[in-house]
């Protein structure tokens, strides 16, 4: 059951649709909601010039300055939001570089039971919020739920797609998605090419039965389609409200070089999707 939600925060307008899906969560299981704000610091190490002046060192400070006073007002208004949204509830504020900051939130994640942030690839794999999510999802232990960009929230999950493909990452994907899938009208698992078994999710279906009165299985052939846009594909079928699958299967490197069915995902998924390692 959920308890304790972490939700990030950075003062774009993704904010609103990231408290406004936490909010959701936070009522359906009465759980707490703990907004977690990071405000990037220019890093002084990086930009200083080996020569620098004073001149410079100055510039470089009132930067510094510039983007804690950005931060303070940021923060203020997330206080107010936040305190119209969720009665027990808290803000978190990390000012840091982004080595740090991405080192602190990954600690703080360890504490939760479910991290709920943006899909952070819209365009590259390298950016600041793509290190963050990827640490969360690499190094907290926890599952991570990544919301579309622009996502309109609907409410309680009511179909939930669990993607299997018979691996540690799904299974443990699977298991942190038991809360959504008890409280959701229907369970769909999707196996994608299965292996010429009698029934390829047997032993997936019962267990889900024992949590969700509405499970079943679809097994579907690639058919020289990727597997994420079978998933993709599945997913609009069924008018999926949560996507649930393992992230990065292979070696991190292997995914990067070649692609894969995760990176794909968080690259162009319109639907939200729960994660874990």
């Amino acid at each position: 059951m959920i308890k304790d939600i972490m939700v990030h925060l950075d003062g774009s307008a993704e904010d609103e649709i990231r408290l406004a899906y936490a909010e959701i969560i936070a009522s359906t299981w009465a759980a707490h909601l703990t907004a977690i704000f990071t405000n990037r610091l220019p890093d002084l190490a990086v930009t200083t010039p080996v020569d620098g002046g004073a001149a410079m060192m100055q510039m470089l400070s009132e930067w510094q300055n510039q983007a804690q006073q950005e931060g303070d007002a940021i923060c203020g208004r997330l206080a107010e939001r936040l305190a119209r949204i969720a009665e027990r509830s808290e803000l978190r504020r990390i000012d840091e570089t982004v080595d740090n900051m991405v080192s602190a939130v990954e600690r703080q994640a360890r504490c939760t039971d479910l991290f709920v942030t943006t899909r952070p690839y819209p365009e590259s794999g390298g950016s600041t919020w793509g290190r963050l999510a990827e640490a969360v999802l690499f190094g907290s232990g926890r599952a991570l739920l990544l919301l579309p960009p622009r996502y309109s929230p609907r409410g309680a999950a009511q179909t939930v797609l669990v993607a299997w493909n018979d691996s540690h990452t799904a299974a443990r994907a699977m298991r942190e998605s038991l809360s959504f899938i008890e409280k959701a009208t229907r369970t769909v698992v999707l196996v994608v090419d299965p292996k010429p078994d009698p029934d390829p999710a047997f032993w997936v279906r019962g267990y889900l039965a024992r949590y969700s009165t509405n499970v079943g299985v679809v097994c579907a052939e690639s058919r020289n389609r990727r597997i994420s846009q079978v998933i993709a594909d599945e997913a609009h079928r069924v008018s999926a409200d949560l996507i649930v699958m393992g992230g990065y299967g292979h070696a991190r490197l292997r995914e990067r070089v070649f692609g894969g069915a995760t990176l794909e995902m968080l690259t162009a998924s319109e639907y939200p999707m729960l994660m874990a390692h």
